[in-house]
Parts: structure tokens; sequence; C-alpha cells
């Protein structure tokens, strides 16, 4: 919070109210408890307030279950990270206790359950402990038919009382969320959150009500990830999709699986990850960009049909929700190891562009982006997310539906001739008419996997292939011309350049601004676009001293970690360097810090 608590010694029989502008709380427990569903309730609400709002979870990878956390960072102002260190940590048990513990500020708030937890007595003196019989309160309040099924709901309606959260709006959210169930359902999640919010904590000393937010009069959208990237993918006209489910993929291909229906869509799930990216790309061919995604493993498994559609340049939208890797690796956790596969992979030279939202907002908007550039450029766009983004709650300003959505009917118009690979194209930019469109001469094109001609007949012919690989190549060189040069978080010059990409942007501007407040001449810079990357990098990189790229993949070989290696292979600076881990968790602020000022001292 703004003002780290510490308690006193007696302990007031009113708590005192304090005001706040933001608080980081992290709730532990197991995964069966529901606990994702509390984090879940106070991002909405804090989105539905008009404050800042973000969030980091981890769940176990196995279908028992096991233990868990959520973090939800709220602020009246500027959210860019979950947040370092908690100032209220709720645990259900005491190995939730004891893992967490140590990531609670010093003189923090311990939320506990006095039934499942013991506290150590050792760590009495350095935070403030609450202890609260959650479950047993529970049972009592739904009338003791469901056990202790309903402690998230009551530890919510605890949360807000200490944070005088809104009642109303609370109370709005858990009916949105169980409304179409049983309504004894409701009654109980009601029952429980009243409960808890009159429940009267013993041993609290202090409550906090957080500041107005900045926000105050915009209309926001609360979303996660996924959420986000499936609505941008509407928005952006895309009407059909085919996967096959996997973690973390799976929320984008059951949300379009349940809207594209609405907008006269439709989202296939197939037998495999093949025939998936093959019904895509033959919707791409059919006159629609068509959708498919998967996580690395996935990914693997299309590969080969993704330098088809590179060979006969086909507009398809992949999505990559990385994970731990390789093979099977850590399904629930972060990681950015897939850049190298979603720029080289395959055999042969299949150039594809890659890009990688920053943010829950970014997905919605990057979803847009990456259907028109694979029209544009008939060409495989593969859109890399990961676990960090995809799991994540954000609010952000509702959209202007009127001005981003867009209609992609396929064009019939008759046409006098048309070659989809004609060599003499500007830029080596062409695009496919949809079949069943007339085509006056009779000459109709195909389309292959094969080396082909401009009309896409196959060819062995090695000055044809020798035009055509730099066709393909030419018009991503064409895009990267008209790509946008990245703004440099901070001063031109400095120090040190911190250069992201995907989900580490937020925690990697949060540490420029407390190191610039301590004297450091840190600065970032974010790439979105990474295949290809746009012009002028090498000018930017030109004032500083030290280049550090942050990522979470392995440091390889060399040293370096896969975005760091193409930025020294593109540019051979010597100056870029690399700070990466692969601990299956996003960047604290103090990590970067740590890390970076060490390597560049």
């Amino acid at each position: 919070m703004s003002d780290p608590t510490v308690a006193p010694n007696p302990v007031p029989t009113t708590p005192r109210v304090s005001q706040v502008s933001e608080a980081v709380i992290r709730i532990a427990g197991n995964s069966q408890d529901g606990i994702q569903a509390i984090g879940g309730f106070l991002a909405r609400l804090a989105g539905r307030s008009e404050q800042e709002v973000m969030t980091f979870m981890t769940i176990p990878s196995t279908i028992s279950g096991g233990p868990s956390i959520f973090q939800v960072r709220i602020g009246s102002g500027e959210v860019l990270s979950a947040g370092d260190d908690a100032d209220v940590l709720l645990c259900f048990y005491d190995h939730s206790y004891a893992n967490h513990i140590s990531s609670l500020k010093r003189g923090g708030i311990v939320l506990y359950d006095s039934d499942h937890v013991k506290p150590n007595e050792e760590l009495l003196g350095s935070y403030h402990h609450v202890g609260v019989p959650i479950s047993s309160l529970t049972v009592e309040a739904i009338g003791g038919t469901g056990r202790d099924k309903g402690k998230n709901i009551y530890s919510l309606g605890l949360l807000a009382r200490m944070f005088d959260l809104n009642v109303p709006k609370l109370t709005k959210l858990i009916e949105e969320r169980f409304g179409g169930k049983d309504p004894t359902i409701v009654e109980n999640a009601l029952a429980c959150f009243n409960s808890g919010y009159g429940h009267q904590v013993q041993g609290l000393w202090e409550t906090f009500q957080f500041h107005p937010g900045e926000n105050a009069g915009h209309s926001q959208v609360v979303m996660s990830g996924n959420e986000a990237l499936a609505y941008g993918l509407l928005a952006a006209g895309v009407r059909f999709g085919a996967g096959y489910p996997i973690t973390p993929w799976s929320d984008i291909m059951e949300l379009l699986r349940r809207e594209l229906p609405k907008y006269g869509g439709t989202f296939v799930q197939t037998e495999d990850e093949i025939a998936a990216i093959s019904m895509a790309i033959g919707a791409g061919y059919a006159g629609r960009v068509a959708v498919t995604g998967s996580s690395g493993p996935g990914i693997s498994l299309k590969t080969e049909a993704l330098g088809w559609a590179s060979m006969a340049e086909m507009p398809l939208v992949v999505i990559d929700v990385q994970r731990g890797g390789p093979s099977t690796g850590m399904p629930t956790n972060v990681e950015q190891s897939d850049l190298n596969i979603a720029i080289n992979g395959g055999h042969g030279d299949s150039p594809r562009v890659v890009l990688a939202p920053a943010s829950v907002e970014d997905c919605f908007y990057t979803a847009i982006e990456a259907v028109n550039i694979a029209r544009k450029y008939s060409t495989p766009v593969i859109l890399l997310t990961d676990q960090g983004i995809a799991s994540r709650i954000e609010a952000f300003p509702s959209p202007d539906f009127e001005a981003v959505c867009q209609d992609l009917t396929p064009d019939f118009t008759p046409v006098v001739d048309h070659k989809p690979y004609d060599l003499t194209a500007t830029d080596g930019i062409t695009r496919h008419i949809a079949p069943g469109t007339r085509v006056a001469s009779g000459k109709y094109p195909v389309v292959t996997g094969l080396e082909h001609d401009e009309l896409g007949h196959p060819t062995g012919s090695g000055k044809v292939h020798t035009q055509m690989n730099a066709k393909r190549r030419n018009k991503l060189k064409k895009l990267a011309e008209e790509l946008p040069v990245p703004q440099v978080y901070g001063a031109s010059e400095g120090h040190v350049l911190l250069v992201s990409w995907g989900s580490s942007k937020g925690p990697i501007e949060e540490a420029v601004k407390q190191a610039r407040k301590h004297g450091e001449a840190l600065s970032a810079l974010h790439l979105k676009h990474l295949n290809p990357l746009p012009n002028g990098l090498e000018k930017i990189f030109s004032g500083f001293t030290h280049v550090v790229v942050v990522e979470l993949n392995d440091e390889g070989l060399y040293g370096y970690g896969q975005l760091a290696a193409i930025l020294r292979a593109r540019y051979c600076d010597p100056r870029i360097g690399a700070v990466t881990k692969t601990d299956g968790l996003t960047w604290k602020v103090k990590e970067i810090l740590q890390r970076v000022l060490t390597l560049t001292k």
C-alpha cells in the first residue's frame, strides 16, 4: 500500500481508517478452493470502480489440483505490474502460510484461516497476524449443508470489509457469476459473502479506503488477455477458427466456439493440431482470414503446414500462448521460449510475421493488427502471447467498436485476369481472389505447397524459385519499412537501455521509474514487432552504453536469450547483453533492477 502498515503494540477497539492509493493482495490456498474466483471478483470490481488493476496467478498442472496463488494489485493511478511484495496475505492452509509469508511486506497483514493455519511464533513481530475461523464460519453461514465450499466467497466478504469495497457492485458480480446455475447456489454465495462482510474481525487495527481512481468518468472493460485476444479477432472480422485443446490456449478456443456463431461464424474443434491449421488455411484461401492457435507443443505439430501457408502465401493468424518448455514442459507456467520457432520454425526459407502483445489491452488491438497484416501481405502471422498475459486480468478503456470493427466478407467482383504470385507486383505484395470469382481470361489460378509460377502451377525452375523466394522476402521488408519505430520509455540517451517483449513490458517500465528516482540512467524500449523488426533500432541503441534484453527464456549456449541473440545477429552490436530466467514466474521489479545493475555496473 502507499504507506506500509506496521502493527502497534496496543490494538484499538475500533480500527482506524487509512486512505491508500494502491494495495497488493495475495491469496494463497489450493486451486480447488476457488481462490482464482476471489481474485477475479476483486479485479473486476476494481475495473468497474474506475481503478487500475493487474493480476498474477499460478495454478497446478495436475487435474487433481494443488497449491495455487492469485495476486491482485489495485491502484487509483497507473499500475504497471502485479506488484513485488504483498500488503495483505490471505492464506487457507499451513503450506500457504509457510510458502508465501516471505512475499509479504514487513508489517503487512496476514489474514489466515485459524481452522487450518498455526502461525509461526517467530514471525508474530514481523507481520500483523489476524486469525479468523473461515472454514467453520462458512459452514455456519450456509447452514452446514455445503461444508466449507464457500469459504472463498466468505473470505471475499472479509476483504470487502477490510478495504471498504463497493458491496452493491460485488453483489452484482456474484449474481452474474452464479446466476445461470441453481438459485440455491446464488443464495449460498451471497449468504457467505454477507456473513464474511458482517464478521467483526478481532485484532484488526486498521481498515483501508482507496483514493478515487484517476479514470473517473471513463468507461472501462475488464478481462483477461485470452479474452481480449478472442474479442479482438471477432472485432477484426474473423469468422472461422479451428483448434485443438491445450493449456493455456484453450480459453481462447472456448470463447470463439461460443461467440463466433452469434456473428455468423464457425469454430471447429478438430481431431488434432495438424487438422486445425489445415482447416484454417483452407478458410483463408476461401476468402476469410481464419485463426488457429495452440501452445508450444501444438505449434511444433503445426510447423509443416505453416510452411505450406508461407509457400502458398495464405493469410492466416496463428496464436501461440507460450508456456514452459520443451516438450509438455510446465503447462501452467509462464515462459517466452517460443520466439525461435515462431520466426524460424520449419524447413526451408519460410518468412512469416511475428507480433507479441504487451498487455491485456494490447492483446485486443494486436489481434486486429495481425488480421490486417495477414490480409494485406497474404502471409501467416504468428501472435506470440504467454501465460503471464493469458490469465492476467486488467482494466482498460472501452474500445470504440464503430472505429475498429470491420467486415471481411469476400469480394466476388469479376476480374479480367489474375496472378496470385505476380512477380512484377510492387514489393512482392499480391493477394488471392476468393474461389468462385469469375476470371474473364479463363486462366484460373491454383495453390500448392510446391514451388510454383505466377498462376500457382508447380515448377522445378531454379530461376523461378529464386524469384519467388525474393518475392516472399521482399514483402516483409516492405512491412518493416512501414512499422512505427518504438518509443523509448525515459531518456533517449543514458547508461542502460532495457529491451522487453511480451508480458515483461510493465515490470520493466516500473523498474525504470524506480531506478531513475534513485539517479540511475535507465530507460526502456519495448518491441512488439519481432519479425520483421522495425527499422531504426540501431539509432536508438547508439544512445546507450549498455543494451540489456530482459526476457523469460534460457540464456542458451552463448549467454543470450532468444531475442537478444536475434538482435546481436541483426546489428552485430557487442553492447547488447541479456538477463534471462526460467523459473516459471513473471519478472519482479526488484529482480530486474538487481540483475541489470549487477550486469552493467
